[in-house]
């Protein structure tokens, strides 16, 4: 029972989940709402159903490729711990509980703004994977979504700094998505996935685009400063943060260092992210 227990939990994909969460409420903060715990944890409660739910949906369409792939060959669907149809009802009612909850306990948006983003994760970017390599920025929008979710349930409305989170988020995911697609390209093509890293061969046309996105998410981190929504204090830690990102994009565009320095971009985006956001609430809240 705990085994099975542990693979229906593992099929949510709980750090992935947990990230969705985490910007979601980034996004609730960031608009100052009113200290209304309800909808706070309607917020907590409904992003983590949805986006687990998102999860389990997503690897039910993707288990015969997952079975072939080494990563993923023992995911429980795959390996036959968990039936596919036990696994659909389970991602569903999870997907339809989350919704559920954010449109009762907050706002109409907001729960609407879930299903879009479990819609456009599970029926837009999970098919794409097999016919294009736009899939990646494709499927960036759903995982951009979660802080215009938490600013919906705290205003009701997006505001400029909500789709400023939005676009960092969006541009932050391009990096991190390319350096692991560089890295596990092999495991993609045996899949059966059509990603940019199996038809450029050397490498250069990924490398190329993670450094301009990297650019573009620095430049993306600068707006709350120059519009007047946060101090130089945050501008000041954006901008090291950055420097921190772009450094091991320029070693993914040099061949001879490619596969040592995909690795260290991801770790870099991995870490990038809390650095930045978290000196972004504070500076809206304490500053």
């Amino acid at each position: 029972m705990r085994d099975r227990v542990e693979d229906f939990y593992e099929l949510t994909k709980p750090r992935l989940s947990f990230l969705s969460v985490v910007t979601a409420v980034v996004g609730y903060l960031s608009a100052d709402p009113t200290r209304d715990l309800g909808v706070l944890f309607s917020l907590l409660a409904g992003t983590s159903l949805a986006a687990g739910g998102a999860a389990v949906l997503n690897q039910w369409l993707e288990r015969e490729a997952d079975a072939k792939m080494v990563r993923t060959k023992d995911r429980a669907i795959p390996a036959g711990r968990i039936a596919p149809h036990h696994a659909f009802v389970y991602g569903l009612g999870l997907s339809l509980l989350g919704c559920f909850i954010l449109y009762t306990g907050a706002n109409l948006l907001a729960g609407t703004l879930t299903a879009a983003t479990i819609a456009s994760y599970v029926l837009l970017y999970t098919p794409l994977k097999r016919f294009t390599t736009w899939n990646t920025l494709i499927g960036a929008i759903p995982g951009a979504l979660p802080p215009l979710i938490g600013w919906a349930a705290a205003e009701g409305r997006i505001s400029t700094l909500g789709w400023i989170l939005f676009a960092i988020l969006f541009l932050w995911q391009m990096p991190h998505f390319f350096a692991i697609a560089w890295t596990h390209r092999k495991d993609y093509a045996q899949g059966g996935f059509v990603m940019l890293s199996n038809a450029d061969a050397t490498g250069r046309k990924v490398a190329i685009q993670a450094f301009v996105f990297c650019l573009a998410l620095i430049v993306s981190t600068l707006l709350p400063v120059l519009l007047g929504y946060t101090t130089w204090i945050y501008g000041i830690i954006a901008i090291a943060a950055g420097i921190y990102i772009l450094r091991p994009s320029i070693a993914f565009l040099k061949e001879s260092e490619r596969d040592a320095a995909a690795r260290k971009l991801f770790f870099a985006s991995i870490f990038y992210l809390p650095a930045l956001l978290v000196p972004l609430v504070l500076d809206l809240w304490l500053l």
